[in-house]
């Protein structure tokens, strides 16, 4: 089954060819990256004007790159929730207008099932039960993935996102936009004891992550040194903060397992792919006896790939969507 997959729920632009859920036939993204910098983050409105110019040429480009055209897909499939309204209304009736003209199918997904289902690309013999970690600009979830079309929450941020944090302190220590590449690249040559950043565990059994804090600990700590004319070490807050980060991702994702019984592990989203954070998982994997898989760099960011695989098990399980299909901003994973 090839499936023509659109994401566009923030700042990349993508559209991809998935044969069968894992074979990926083509996968083109044009990010915004550069175009956002100017503004220290994602602008909604801008990026929904350059998806509009954009989108055309990036389904045209990933059909040519595997030498097809629309009539040769069996189904269109695209990202409707959750992300930035505007951005995703772009991908959703583009993918409308593909659907109705081809008479394909249209396949609805939930951006965050896409980033789960990274995985199997890469490691098609990788199968539920598992527990992923999904860390990004906009999520921190824990979720248990029962089966293919079995998906519970069992923790998720209060607050800011991980990958909001990064960019916030980011932006503070003057490293840029995104914060998350530049955090790591900064804290390299830190010491990532050098300051105690708090911890937070919330919610019932302690697993809910709360980012607000360590953010604001951050800021207070490089406002206040300020006032004093003391200069800091840039490198040892940026390691100080992705230590403490890191570690409340990483503990909460095993306790999460250990509690379920669920001997499999899996990292997804933006932010997986800090190394400091891949590595901490796999370590502790390691140590308790457990299965660690998560997808290279380019298929932790946005990209429609990781769409197109998570369409094909929602086909197999009946979702179909028809013409009414909309945007939905908040959408609810489970």
């Amino acid at each position: 089954m090839k499936i023509l997959a659109i994401e566009s729920s923030c700042d990349e632009t993508a559209a991809a060819v998935v044969e069968d859920g894992t074979k990926v036939l083509s996968n083109v993204i044009n990010t915004q990256i550069e175009l956002h910098k100017t503004f220290g983050g994602v602008v909604p409105e801008v990026a929904s004007r350059k998806h509009i110019e954009n989108i055309s040429d990036v389904v045209d480009k990933a059909l040519s790159d595997c030498g097809m055209t629309i009539n040769d897909v069996d189904a269109i499939a695209v990202t409707y929730g959750p992300g930035l309204v505007g951005a995703l209304l772009v991908g959703v009736s583009t993918a409308k207008g593909l659907s109705f003209m081809a008479e394909k199918p249209l396949i609805p997904v939930h951006h965050i099932k896409g980033h789960i289902c990274a995985n199997y690309i890469e490691h098609p013999d990788f199968k539920p039960p598992f527990v992923c970690l999904v860390a990004s600009g906009g999520h921190s979830h824990i979720v248990y993935v029962k089966d293919y079309f079995t998906y519970e929450v069992l923790a998720k941020t209060n607050d800011d996102a991980a990958g909001e944090a990064f960019d916030k302190v980011s932006r503070v220590l003057g490293l840029g936009y995104p914060g998350g590449p530049a955090i790591q690249k900064c804290a390299k040559d830190g010491n990532p004891e050098a300051i105690k950043f708090p911890r937070v565990n919330m919610g019932e059994d302690g697993f809910d992550f709360s980012f607000s804090g360590v953010k604001t600990a951050v800021i207070n700590y490089i406002h206040n040194a300020e006032q004093k004319g003391i200069e800091i070490n840039k490198a040892d807050v940026a390691a100080s903060f992705q230590e403490a980060v890191t570690d409340v991702l990483s503990r909460h994702l095993i306790e999460c397992a250990e509690k379920y019984g669920v001997k499999n592990l899996a990292l997804a989203g933006g932010v997986a792919a800090n190394k400091a954070l891949r590595e901490r998982v796999e370590m502790l994997a390691a140590k308790k006896g457990m299965t660690f898989v998560c997808p290279s760099m380019s298929l932790c960011t946005d990209n429609a790939a990781m769409i197109g695989c998570a369409a094909y098990y929602e086909y197999r399980n009946g979702a179909i969507a028809d013409m009414s299909l909309n945007a939905v901003a908040n959408l609810q994973l489970g």
